[in-house]
């Protein structure tokens, strides 16, 4: 079933056609005012349909948030002396080996919440994944010791979060943008899921419910 963005660009380029006819019509039997005027509404749709067109391709790459989702899922395994190997398994079936230095798994995220207004477009709460990195224990040695980072993020045509702070209509229809994070223990090897809910990141270990239990070992903030 198409999406409702998709619905709303087609209708107003379908209607832009319509409208771009009616004024060589006009034109042919010389009617200056309603040439002028349909070509003002054709203009006016064009624009309507590339905005629905500009929205949907920015949101490529996030994910419509209802309820808790999983991200990934992941595995790590120690490789040494606070080091240790994390694979993930993103929900296409892409898997990537990162080798991190650390205590802990840490993953952070851009979170999208659109207004209940941009909710009847099909516009849901939305995350990108960001980047992946070990975190220490201690604080003396996330300040003295070796960090290792990677991004988690893929290329988009256009960045939602850019875009928001650029369009002041789109930025009214954003409730809120920020970022979430979460870590888990990495001290030995565990299997772990990736969710994010409306309240941000988190990890369940691999067949919990979100029902009524939290992870013990993961933080979250």
């Amino acid at each position: 079933m198409p999406e409702p963005l998709v619905l709303v660009m087609a209708a107003f380029a379908l209607l832009s056609v319509v409208l771009l006819v009616t004024a060589l019509v006009a034109v042919r039997k010389r009617r200056w005012m309603g040439t002028g005027m349909a070509l003002v509404l054709a203009l006016f749709s064009l624009a309507l349909a590339a905005l629905a067109s500009t929205i949907s391709l920015a949101t490529r790459g996030y994910q419509a948030l209802t309820r808790e989702t999983v991200a990934a899922t992941v595995m790590t395994r120690p490789s040494g002396p606070e080091r240790f190997v994390a694979t993930f398994t993103f929900p296409d079936g892409r898997r990537e080996d990162y080798e991190l230095a650390g205590n802990a798994l840490y993953v952070d995220a851009h979170i999208v919440k659109w207004h209940p207004l941009a909710n009847v477009l099909g516009l849901h709460t939305a995350y990108q994944l960001d980047r992946v990195s070990g975190r220490y224990d201690r604080l003396e040695d996330e300040q003295t010791k070796p960090r290792r980072m990677f991004a988690l993020s893929r290329p988009t045509p256009v960045d939602m979060f850019q875009l928001a702070r650029s369009l002041a209509f789109l930025g009214r229809m954003v409730d809120t943008e920020y970022g979430s994070a979460t870590f888990s223990s990495a001290r030995g090897p565990v299997e772990l899921e990736l969710r994010v809910s409306t309240s941000g990141l988190l990890f369940r270990p691999v067949g919990q419910t979100a029902k009524g239990v939290s992870p013990a070992p993961a933080g979250q903030r």
